[in-house]
């Protein structure tokens, strides 16, 4: 008995040991800077998938750290959820129209390209509809992906484009506002002057269970778990849920925006907030990096280096023309924008770039807004492209 506790909590050690050094290192990782450019967070996963190579093979440890990832996403969605909440219902009544039909347009367009190299590069369905999952860095949009092809390759592709999807896009909310020379202070005083238009004030006769607010927290957490297990039927034999992601990102913005139920307080305070979404996102990437760099180099040497590009333009392509739907036809301003992509990719890292870059918390309004529309059509389409090509 004695020999089994000590095995496991020896095992519980070594995770606890690989997670707070890949922490470690990704943040120096991500503190360097090139010409203004930092991969902030993002640099965790890029340590993290060094750390997936060599130590993929170790199965206890990398559940172990799988179990954390689902509480650091589960923390992160959670706190922007809370973030966004009081102004997200009037901001996606003002945009709802543009949230819909950007995150419409930019699985659309990559759904497009991955059919196209299905049908002119020739790669096989089951690899490349898991590519578009890993590009646009959707889970649920694997799960689908391999429901739909019945192939377990489709983790394969998810693996080789995902590193891309989240580093992609963490670069691009960096590069587009330096390639534009944006004044980032005026575009973030007129963002947030249209923000707190009809800001409702809060009651301040509230009774708070805890003063810093992990009481609604933890009521939000528990709300977002029920709702992620609810599974509505889809044309075509398909599924969809919220999951891990969408659930409590809804619970929390349903508890931010109210506040409060009668006299009890759903008010968690903001440096609570800041803290747990970075830790949960440090969390999240460490362990989606270490599942996917297991056999990372061994996919590429067997697959070739050629499926990077292409899922590398399955990731840029869809920003691209996202970005000038939004900001020339729409009208959006550049933080709605970004935010929206970030949803519309559904990058959960890329947000938390965005929020530093832009240096205000509102642009979390956007990408929840245009997230849950993504999450949707990005399941639709990897049903859509397994079973039909």
């Amino acid at each position: 008995m004695f020999l089994i506790e000590w095995f496991q909590d020896s095992v519980m050690s070594e995770t606890l040991m690989v997670l707070f050094l890949v922490a470690f290192v990704g943040y120096l990782v991500g503190s360097i800077t090139i010409k203004g450019v930092e991969l902030g967070t993002a640099g965790v996963l890029l340590v993290a998938l060094v750390f997936g190579h060599f130590i993929g093979n170790n199965e206890e440890l990398v559940s172990g750290l799988g179990m954390f990832q689902d509480l650091g996403l589960i923390c992160f969605v959670t706190s922007v959820g809370f973030i966004a909440g009081p102004k997200f219902f009037r901001n996606f009544k003002i945009n709802a129209k543009s949230y819909i039909l950007l995150g419409f347009i930019v699985i659309a367009i990559g759904a497009i390209v991955t059919a196209g190299i299905i049908e002119i590069a020739g790669v096989p369905t089951d690899i490349t509809v898991g590519m578009m999952s890993g590009a646009l860095t959707s889970t649920p949009g694997l799960a689908a992906a391999i429901d739909a092809t019945g192939s377990a390759n489709a983790s394969v592709g998810y693996g080789i484009a995902y590193p891309f999807g989240v580093v992609g896009v963490v670069l691009f909310v960096q590069l587009v506002p330096k390639m534009l020379k944006t004044d980032m202070a005026a575009e973030r005083a007129k963002f947030e002057a249209a923000q707190n238009v009809g800001d409702v004030k809060t009651k301040d006769n509230l009774v708070h269970v805890d003063a810093m607010g992990f009481f609604p927290f933890a009521l939000a957490i528990a709300l977002g778990i029920v709702l992620a297990k609810i599974v509505i039927p889809l044309p075509g034999g398909a599924e969809f849920s919220l999951g891990t992601s969408g659930g409590p990102l809804i619970a929390g913005l349903i508890l931010g925006h109210f506040g409060h139920a009668g006299k009890i307080s759903f008010h968690v305070e903001k440096s609570v907030l800041e803290c747990l979404r970075e830790f949960g996102l440090a969390l999240f990437l460490i362990g989606a990096g270490v599942e996917a760099g297991a056999g990372f180099i061994e996919i590429l040497q067997e697959q070739g280096l050629i499926l990077f590009v292409y899922g590398a333009l399955i990731t840029l392509i869809p920003m691209i023309v996202g970005y000038f739907v939004a900001t020339k036809l729409m009208k959006l301003s550049l933080f709605n924008t970004l935010g929206s992509i970030c949803g519309g990719m559904t990058s959960t890292p890329a947000l938390g770039t965005l929020i530093r870059v832009t240096g205000t918390d509102d642009v979390a309004s956007a990408y929840a807004a245009t997230y849950p529309v993504a999450l949707v059509f990005v399941v639709l389409a990897c049903q859509f492209i397994g079973i039909f090509l």
